[in-house]
């Protein structure tokens, strides 16, 4: 039929048809003027008032029957303006500001672009039915930005200006910059800035009244010890608020003097306790250390009134040490002497160092000490009746009515705390002497013993060798080793010399160790091997010495013979001395005899002279003679 929309100045054209036979005519009539006899139409340039109704009529002369249809033309002017404008009051944050798109022409739909985004409402911003009016509700600061609105229809489109929403704001609570400590006499400096739009004007106040117009303050010549107050108004003259706010200046003295001070004396274990640190001077903070260390709060240990009182709550032992606190302001610090914080404490219960049992006629040394500061005052008594006051009791000589309880009481008169303990004495019958006693003399290789003579009632008895205790396995162990013991009897069976060194028998009780004088044992053995040393042949007239030796316990006696051990000795001692003749050359035999064991042994050097011809030819079997000679009264040692 023909297009539904067009705009102003086209042509409109409109064709129609209907079936007929034969066949039909046609014509167009707008609203309800006839226009043309044609199927086809095609109206003049269009103008807004020629949009209506275009009927289209068919005519069959023949029927006699006509038929018709309707379109619908709407002419659309194009859209030639869009422009932003206020609607009511200037944009002020927290308040209702509104926006209207003013257009020309025939305008379909109107859409508002943000920072050249499609703008959509929501819960604070509002679109008109028609979408011409935007209205803030309430308007923010952050709704600054670029707006525009478009307005359209089918055939055109125009964009409006762009719209820089600017909201006034403010001021928002100001910022003071500036020093919130300085020294008496300084001046300070204060700025004050607020966030608004437009900017704002500001007020300082002191003490009431105005002391600058500016952002910017200067106070001069501080005096006081206390802090200050400056106040900073801040006024915007288009949203017609101000604000308020403050700051706080503390004018510091020189801090001349620290010491820690207590009122409380002395310091107990378990009661409460506190230390103050004394400022002469302005001090804004306290530090509290302990042995160097910084001293922290504690279920126990708080800190009152800014760190300048510390409590113990209640006092434990490791409170004790070296307290120091520091006092600082932003200028100046300075640290107090120590103070040394000692805790009085106790007595706990008493230790007593004493024997069980005690020996009659001896005395029982007692000693009593108790942890506790300052040290205690003790008491003892026996069996309830005061004994002495000393730490240290030493009993009269025992005796057997003496055995019972001994108690020891420890008092801190700091404190005022006492506290005992108690121990006990059984008095027994002494020993007074333990003996070794010996019978025989100690040969080797001889049975031997050794017997412990004890006065006095004892529990058991033990020997002690180099004065470690005698070991019965060792016996074992050493083949060379064989004793034992029998009742008090120490058995060598045999006695050898491996058993020489110092023995003690040790008798004891139940009070404690009686030890005997100290004996030594040699055992007495030898002589064994017998050596002459010296030289074999020498000549005339030259001087020549023969030394006679052998292993034994004690000493031997030496005697010396020449060729014959039957004949009288020619020398006693261990050295025999001559001059060389040609009658020394011969047989020299040294006898060794042990004065204990008396045990014999002989041992021979052949000498020969040199210089003239040797009447000694000893064939084999003549030394062989000889020494039979030796052996029919002696043991023969050979060289």
């Amino acid at each position: 039929m023909g297009p539904s929309f067009l705009g102003a100045g086209d042509n409109a054209p409109f064709s129609c048809y209907a079936s007929s036979n034969p066949p039909s005519f046609y014509k167009w009539f707008f609203n309800g003027s006839l226009v043309s006899n044609t199927s086809e139409y095609v109206s003049p340039p269009l103008t807004e008032d020629m949009s209506g109704t275009y009927t289209c009529m068919a005519y069959n002369n023949i029927t006699g029957k006509n038929s018709s249809a309707d379109k619908m033309l709407t002419v659309l002017a194009p859209v030639t303006m869009a422009s932003i404008k206020i609607v009511g009051a200037q944009p002020i944050e927290n308040h209702t500001f509104t926006l209207t798109c003013e257009t020309t022409g025939s305008v379909e739909s109107v859409i508002w672009m943000y920072n050249w985004s499609p703008l959509y409402a929501d819960n604070r911003r509002n679109l008109s039915m028609d979408n011409t009016t935007l209205t803030f509700d309430p308007v923010m600061k952050y709704d600054n930005g670029n707006y525009q609105c478009v307005a359209s229809n089918q055939f055109s489109r125009n964009y409006s200006h762009i719209f820089s929403l600017d909201v006034f704001y403010g001021p928002e609570m100001p910022t003071i910059m500036g020093p919130n400590a300085a020294k008496r006499g300084d001046n300070a400096t204060f700025r004050c800035y607020a966030s608004s739009n437009p900017p704002c004007s500001y007020e300082w106040f002191f003490n009431g009244s105005v002391v600058s117009d500016t952002s910017e303050y200067v106070a001069s010549l501080l005096t006081g010890e206390s802090s200050v107050m400056y106040t900073c108004m801040a006024y915007n003259n288009i949203t017609g608020k101000n604000i308020t706010t403050y700051t706080m200046l503390t004018v510091f003295d020189p801090i001349e003097d620290v010491q820690i001070e207590t009122s409380m004396n002395p310091a107990i274990v378990g009661h409460f306790y506190n230390l103050t640190c004394n400022v002469t001077g302005t001090a804004e903070h306290f530090y509290w250390m302990k042995n160097g260390e910084l001293l922290h709060e504690d279920n126990r240990t708080v800190f009152y009134m800014d760190n300048k009182i510390v409590t113990f709550n209640p006092l434990e032992l490791n409170d004790t040490g070296l307290y120091q606190c520091m006092a600082l302001n932003p200028f100046w610090n300075k640290t107090s002497p120590s103070y040394m914080l000692l805790m009085n404490y106790g007595p706990e219960t008493p230790m007593i160092d004493g024997p069980a049992f005690a020996e009659t006629g001896q005395s029982a040394v007692f000693t009593c000490s108790a942890k506790s500061v300052p040290p205690s005052h003790y008491s003892w008594w026996f069996n309830g009746s005061s004994a002495a006051n000393s730490s240290v009791f030493t009993t009269d000589p025992l005796s057997f009515n003496m055995s019972g309880e001994y108690t020891c009481m420890a008092y801190n008169n700091v404190t005022e705390n006492n506290s005992t303990n108690s121990k006990m004495l059984t008095v027994i019958e002494a020993i007074s002497s333990v003996m070794i006693r010996i019978t025989t003399v100690p040969i080797n290789l001889d049975v031997f013993t050794l017997t412990c003579d004890v006065s006095g009632p004892y529990d058991m008895i033990y020997w002690m060798k180099d004065n470690m205790h005698l070991n019965m396995t060792n016996s074992t162990a050493n083949p060379l080793m064989s004793y034992h013991i029998k009742n008090n009897i120490l058995y060598f069976t045999p006695v050898n010399r491996v058993n020489d060194g110092t023995y003690e028998c040790v008798a004891t009780n139940q009070a404690g160790q009686h030890k005997s004088p100290k004996y030594m044992l040699l055992v007495n053995y030898g002589p064994l091997n017998v050596m002459i040393s010296g030289p074999d042949k020498a000549k005339v007239g030259s001087s020549v010495s023969l030394t006679c030796s052998a292993e034994t316990q004690p000493d031997c006696d030496f005697l010396w013979f020449f060729n014959n051990p039957l004949s009288p000795n020619v020398e006693a001692g261990p050295v025999i001395t001559f001059s060389v003749t040609k009658e020394n050359e011969g047989i020299y035999v040294c006898k060794a005899r042990n004065p204990v064991t008396n045990i014999e042994m002989f041992q021979y050097k052949t000498f020969m002279v040199i210089g003239h011809a040797s009447a000694l030819h000893f064939h084999s079997r003549g030394v062989l003679m000889l020494m039979g000679v030796f052996a029919l009264s002696f043991p023969v040692l050979f060289n």
